[in-house]
């Protein structure tokens, strides 16, 4: 009431006569949840007719309208003699219309309908040609993603909007409260933060080529007679401007003169800078790309990540988070696979493990308790359509403890199961897979579990070594439904430890990188400066002694990391205990609602083979 009071009131102070005047709009939820009180009320409401018919032989209509506020409809009764009722019906047909409230008749299922007294606008549909079906007819939600660009007009999605609306709200409330600053990382980086190197590169090299190709079509390279007869002409100009100061000629004649030379020279600069042109992407003479003619002069991806980049901000403002899209190229058709998804990412200086663990617990349950208390009735939705513990597993989570165990002992936990044969064999180690993580948290625990101290070898390098030099300071929590919810750790802060950290960096697309400790570089490589000799990285997978075979495929590469020398600074110059995770935000909306695939939960998916709009 306060919002819509305001917006007459700013209506009215207008100086904008020469404008249409602004629409004072009321949402269709305020509408539904003042219910009888507002009766007799004059509103204008606007939306889409979810559903229409015409009743009493044609001499008026009963539309369901919804404007996106919320999930439930508001009925809404138009005369015949308001507007013509064919031109409204049809499902899909926007309208913004001028009613009173009214009380419906007793024995209804709806508490307000909308008495019409003016059509304002209406957008009218080709019932034949409209691809979504009326409300009592169901498209699959695999459906739907063929007509991405109008399935938001749908209860489901209508739903998941709002639920993930919410979830972003929550999500930025919760780090305020708690004296987070929110940081913007970028979208283009230089730097592959997980080491998968399955990264979508950014480059103009192609638009270039193109260009540079087309350009040659229609105006072709000089050869070598032309640029010897511009040369020709320049020896000729700069002979006749000699000739003119040694006749002492006037200055107007010698300004003249040494223009024309300027522009001979011009000339020449230009051809041969033009016969340098050769169509296709540049390269250089050992064939390999030749990126220092791209946009940036140097290879440049978009993240995956932007927790090495946040990280530079807790370095200095002490608690910082992140929320942004990532990108991942992975050729990948699951059911919880994106190639665009988006990540929140905090990181939080004079922290440890545990402070990180506390962080994610509070964070997970600050979002479910926010849903109980935001989006009752479209997480109702979610339980009566998809997912009948929707709702309790919010409140499970929400009030419960979550257990904290280590990796070792979740292992021997898993491997003690005799009641059910997992795909994938469980052993110190590995990685533990979805159904692991799942058993733990909805067979063995029945709550949400905390797994930390993960083996070394398969996690990323930034994690913290444990002094029993076999595990890192990492962690993921595991929640129902989905498994692992976030994953993070407390990151090393010791220069000479990460230097000598060992994991398998794929940063160049191809071509296995590797972290490797500076001395033993030095001492194989026979390199003496220092700048240049930082850039070689070595797996931990691999010993010492295996060195010389890794060296051999890092020098082939010829692929330098100094991108990542700011991110040793941060460890030269007042290095700092930190930690931090990371939580897909998809995830948690499919963990929510009880949605199976994640391709369901995010507005314009993108996955191999689609990136429609």
């Amino acid at each position: 009431m306060a919002a819509h009071a305001a917006a007459v009131a700013m209506a009215a102070a207008s100086l904008c006569d020469d404008l249409e005047p602004a629409t004072v709009r009321t949402r269709i939820r305020d509408i539904l949840a003042a219910g009888s009180a507002r009766a007799g009320e004059s509103v204008v409401v606007g939306g889409w007719v979810r559903t229409g018919r015409e009743q009493g032989k044609g001499t008026f209509a009963f539309l369901e309208l919804n404007d996106g506020s919320c999930a439930t409809t508001l009925q809404v009764i138009v005369d015949a003699t308001v507007h013509p009722l064919a031109r409204l019906i049809a499902t899909g047909t926007s309208m913004l219309v001028e009613g009173t409230i009214k009380e419906p008749p007793e024995g209804t299922k709806q508490n307000v309908e909308l008495k019409v007294s003016r059509v304002l606008e209406v957008g009218e549909v080709d019932a034949a040609a409209y691809p979504l079906p009326k409300s009592k007819v169901k498209l699959t939600l695999e459906k739907l993603r063929d007509v991405v660009h109008l399935r938001s007009r749908t209860n489901t999605i209508g739903a998941v909007a709002r639920i993930r609306h919410q979830l972003a709200c929550a999500t930025h409330r919760f780090f305020d409260e708690d004296g987070f600053l929110y940081v913007h990382t970028p979208i283009i980086t230089t730097s592959d933060c997980e080491g998968a190197g399955e990264m979508f590169q950014v480059t103009t090299l192609f638009s270039q080529a193109e260009k540079t190709e087309k350009e040659l079509k229609e105006h072709p390279a000089p050869s070598d007679s032309e640029i010897e007869a511009a040369k020709v002409l320049v020896k000729e100009k700069g002979d006749a401007v000699a000739q003119l100061k040694a006749a002492k000629a006037s200055k107007q004649e010698i300004s003249a003169a040494v223009d024309v030379l300027n522009r001979a020279k011009e000339n020449v600069s230009k051809l041969e800078e033009r016969s340098k042109l050769k169509p296709g992407i540049p390269r250089r003479d050992d064939g390999s790309i030749a990126f220092e003619n791209d946009f940036f002069k140097r290879q440049a991806f978009l993240t995956v990540s932007g927790q090495l980049q946040v990280e530079t901000y807790a370095c200095a403002l002490s608690s910082v988070y992140t929320f942004g899209p990532t990108f991942r190229a992975e050729n990948s058709h699951t059911s919880r696979h994106l190639a665009e998804f988006w990540m929140v990412e905090p990181e939080i200086a004079f922290a440890n493990l545990q402070d990180d663990m506390n962080c994610a617990e509070k964070y997970v349950q600050y979002l479910c308790k926010w849903l109980l208390d935001h989006c009752r009735e479209d997480m109702e939705f979610m339980v009566k359509n998809y997912d009948k513990s929707a709702i309790e597993r919010l409140e499970l989570v929400s009030s419960t403890p979550f257990v904290r165990i280590s990796y070792t002992k979740a292992v021997e936990l898993l491997k003690n199961v005799t009641g059910k044969k997992f795909d994938n064999k469980v052993e110190w180690g590995i990685d533990l897979a979805s159904e692991h993580e799942r058993y733990l948290t909805e067979e063995i625990f029945k709550k949400p579990v905390i797994v930390y101290n993960y083996p070394k070898g398969i996690k990323a390098f930034y994690m913290k070594l444990n002094d029993d030099d076999k595990t890192v300071a990492a962690m993921d929590v595991l929640v129902p439904k989905v498994g692992e919810l976030i994953g993070g750790s407390q990151r090393e802060e010791r220069l000479d430890v990460l230097k000598q950290r060992c994991v398998v960096l794929n940063l160049k697309m191809k071509t296995f990188v590797y972290f490797i400790d500076l001395s033993i570089q030095l001492k194989l490589v026979g390199v003496n400066n220092i700048a240049t000799s930082r850039t070689l990285y070595i797996s931990s997978v691999y010993s010492v002694d295996h060195t010389n075979d890794l060296l051999d495929r890092i020098l082939d590469a010829g692929l330098p990391l100094e991108p990542y020398e700011w991110y040793l600074d941060l460890r030269r110059f007042g290095s700092v205990k930190h930690s931090g995770f990371g939580l897909g935000f998809e995830r948690m909306i499919l963990f929510a609602t009880g949605m199976e695939n994640i391709r369901d939960v995010i507005p314009f998916p993108r996955y191999p083979g689609r990136a429609d709009l």
